[in-house]
């Protein structure tokens, strides 16, 4: 069965995902003039993750890949669960994921997520979608385990909009998630979390 007019880009078995995004580290590394120590990258099908990798590996750059993924995909553990937030994480294994390229891994709830983008959006004015959100959260867990005055870059995927009605409702945060209390006192958290590292987002 096909469909006229149609394009399927099969993003999890094409291997011109990966090559995409070996060009987008190089992008990365000549807009801080090639000192970049940490890469937060968030997985999915893992293109991002392996086109930069592959970028770093052939240039022999120092630069350390972290993975975010979302609690419940099967990417970095064996067992699957229940995931509300959708972008990041996968229920099946991604063609191109070497974890050996992977320097360490972060594994982030639907509520880091929120907490993520509503730290985003009021710091930084950044409507960001869910997988941002869980990568902002990585970094700050990650943050004091980096040494000081070590350079990260953090790739956002995705924009907000697309979950206004979720993410951004504190009904359906408090109906689905936790309470709107909650929500206030962990972005505050993050607000106050000093934080030496520099940060390219």
């Amino acid at each position: 069965e096909t469909t006229p007019n149609s394009v399927w880009s099969n993003q999890y078995g094409n291997v011109n995902n990966p090559k995409a995004h070996y060009t987008t580290m190089s992008e990365i590394m000549e807009a801080l003039n090639f000192q970049v120590d940490y890469l937060f990258i968030a997985t999915s099908t893992c293109g991002t993750l392996m086109g930069c990798a592959d970028y770093i590996q052939s240039k022999k750059y120092s630069t350390k890949l972290i993975a975010v993924d979302a609690e419940g995909s099967i990417l970095f553990k064996s067992n699957s669960g229940k995931r509300k937030i959708p972008g990041h994480g996968a229920g099946m294994p991604s063609k191109f994921l070497d974890r050996d390229k992977v320097y360490d891994i972060v594994h982030v709830t639907d509520e880091d997520c929120i907490t993520g983008c509503r730290a985003l959006l009021e710091k930084e004015a950044i409507l960001c979608g869910g997988s941002s959100g869980g990568l902002v959260t990585a970094y700050r867990k990650y943050a004091e385990r980096l040494p000081k005055h070590a350079t990260s870059v953090l790739l956002l995927p995705d924009r907000g909009e697309r979950y206004l009605d979720t993410i951004y409702n504190s009904d359906w945060v408090s109906e689905n998630i936790y309470s709107r209390d909650n929500v206030k006192m962990r972005v505050k958290g993050r607000r106050k979390t000093k934080n030496p590292i520099n940060a390219a987002v």
